[in-house]
């Protein structure tokens, strides 16, 4: 490719003059990856996808400043929770993420300004029970009625005290 331009030739009509030679010398043929889909494709676009697949092919990793890093693991906890096997154990698990993003409101994380909402319990369960059709889902376990809860809570606080 160190031959120029020449003048009077239109760019597109030099460089597809160029490319047809070069295919016809074979200069193309067996070239890593030839035949495979592009690697990325149908995923959107990331300006910042061959810092990432350096960091994979090197086995690189950075610790995320603590306000990343608790978004980060707000985002794993909906996820884990969505997968979880009871109704009860998906409330749990958002109920404990969101323990730590409220111990967080008080403390100075490293990282960017970054106040993570809490998440909505609701929303997670809706999410929850749209994958996982009632058929499929446990039993759940009736509650007492009113009056014996209060009765339970009242011999359960005396057995402590």
């Amino acid at each position: 490719m160190t031959e120029r331009k020449p003048p009077g030739v239109g760019f597109e009509t030099w460089i597809d003059r160029q490319i047809r030679e070069a295919t016809e010398r074979g200069e193309f043929d067996d070239l890593p990856g030839a035949g495979k889909p592009l690697p990325g494709e149908g995923k959107p676009h990331d300006e910042m996808w061959w810092i990432k697949q350096k960091m994979l092919e090197e086995n690189l990793s950075f610790p995320l400043p603590g306000t990343l890093a608790l978004r980060k693991e707000a985002e794993e906890s909906v996820a884990e929770a969505m997968g979880a096997r009871t109704e009860a154990e998906a409330r749990r698990i958002v109920g404990d993420m969101n323990d730590r993003i409220r111990e967080s409101y008080g403390k100075a994380l490293s990282g960017p300004p970054l106040l993570q909402p809490l998440i909505d319990v609701e929303e997670v369960v809706t999410g929850w029970r749209a994958l996982h059709p009632a058929e499929e889902r446990p039993a759940p376990v009736p509650e007492p009625p009113r009056e014996r809860r209060s009765l339970l809570r009242f011999f359960q606080r005396r057995k402590h005290d």
